[in-house]
C-alpha cells in the first residue's frame, strides 16, 4: 500500500480523501482516522494496517454519496464489521464490501424501523453453500445488533453472508444471488417430481446441494466434461425418472445461465437423485 499519503479532506471521524505520492485521491476508511486531522497533514506508516483504501473511482462516488445518509456511528460500526470480516478470512476483501454492505446494512436498518421484514427465500441454501462465510455473518449480525440495541432478523444472516462470499471471490452478489435462486428452484423441482420432502440438515441434501452449485459454476466456466455414453444408457434404463428429471434440471440450467450443458451432467445428476430418491424410500418403509 502506498504510505506517502496526505489528507485532502476529511469527510468524518473515520472517513478520509488523501492524496498519494501520484496525486491520485483515494478514499482512506479507518477508525477514527480523521479525528483532528487537517488538509496537508500526512496519514502515518503506523496507521496504514490498520485502514481500508478505495482506490475505484466509481465506488469512491458511491461511499461519499452513501455517506451523506448514514450516521457516523453507523460507518464506524460497518467499518469495525469489515475488520472482523477481514480478520476471520485472513485474506484481503473486494474494496467494494465497503459500498454494498454499508448501503444493505443501512437499509436493513430503516427496514426494521419501518416496521418491514423482508423474507430471505435461499437462507437454507446459503448456509448449506457457504458454511464459514454464514458463521461469520451471524457473528457480524450479533455485533451489530448489540451495538446498536436491535435485533434484524434471521434472513439477513442470509443477505450478509452473500456479500462476504462475494467480497472473498471477486464474485458479483448478483450473480451469487442468481445462482441461489437457481438451486433454490431446483430443489422444489426434484422435491416435487420425486414427490419427496428434503430434510435439509441431511447428507443426502447437503450432497445435492453442492452438487448443484459445482454444477452452475462449472456451466458458467464453460468447462468441458468427459462424456459417459455407457453409464447414461444404463442410467436410462435403470432410473427413467431420475434420468427424465436430470434432463429437465438440465434445461432449466441452461435458460437461467444461458449456457449449454455437458450431457455428462445428467449422469451425476441422475446418481444423486437417485440415492435421493432410495433414502427416501427407506424412509418410509
Amino acid at each position: 500500500m502506498n504510505k506517502n499519503l496526505q489528507v485532502k479532506k476529511v469527510l468524518n471521524n473515520n472517513v478520509v480523501i488523501v492524496t498519494d505520492s501520484s496525486s491520485e485521491e483515494r478514499i482512506v476508511i479507518g477508525k477514527g482516522i480523521g479525528f483532528g486531522k487537517k488538509h496537508g497533514e500526512p496519514i502515518l506508516p503506523d496507521q496504514v494496517d490498520k485502514l481500508f483504501v478505495l482506490k475505484d473511482e466509481n465506488e469512491q462516488e458511491q461511499y461519499k454519496t452513501l455517506l451523506n445518509h448514514i450516521d457516523e456511528k453507523i460507518v464506524e460500526l460497518i467499518n469495525d464489521v469489515i475488520v472482523h470480516i477481514r480478520t476471520r478470512f485472513e485474506n484481503d476483501l473486494n474494496e467494494h464490501i465497503h459500498v454494498a454492505l454499508t448501503d444493505h446494512i443501512t437499509f436493513a436498518i430503516k427496514r426494521l424501523e419501518q416496521g418491514l421484514d423482508i423474507k430471505n427465500p435461499f437462507l437454507t441454501e446459503t448456509q448449506t453453500l457457504y458454511p464459514k462465510e454464514y458463521t461469520v455473518a451471524e457473528e457480524v449480525i450479533e455485533m451489530i445488533n448489540k451495538s446498536l440495541g436491535i435485533h434484524l432478523p434471521e434472513g439477513e444472516i442470509g443477505f450478509v453472508a452473500l456479500h462476504i462470499h462475494s467480497a472473498i471471490t471477486n464474485k458479483s452478489v448478483t450473480d451469487i444471488k442468481k445462482h441461489s435462486q437457481l438451486i433454490n428452484t431446483l430443489m422444489q423441482m426434484i422435491q416435487h417430481s420425486l414427490d419427496v420432502t428434503i430434510d435439509t440438515k441431511s447428507i443426502n441434501y447437503l450432497r445435492l446441494v453442492r452438487h448443484l452449485r459445482h454444477a452452475i459454476e462449472r456451466i458458467s466456466m464453460g468447462d468441458i466434461m468427459e462424456e459417459q455414453e455407457k453409464l447414461a444408457k444404463v442410467l436410462k434404463e435403470e432410473y427413467p425418472v431420475c434420468y427424465n428429471l436430470a434432463w429437465k434440471l438440465i434445461k432449466v440450467m441452461q435458460n437461467t445461465l444461458n449456457k449449454p450443458v455437458p450431457h455428462a451432467e445428467a449422469v451425476y445428476l441422475t446418481m444423486h437423485l437417485q440415492r435421493l430418491s432410495r433414502y427416501d424410500n427407506e424412509d418410509k418403509l
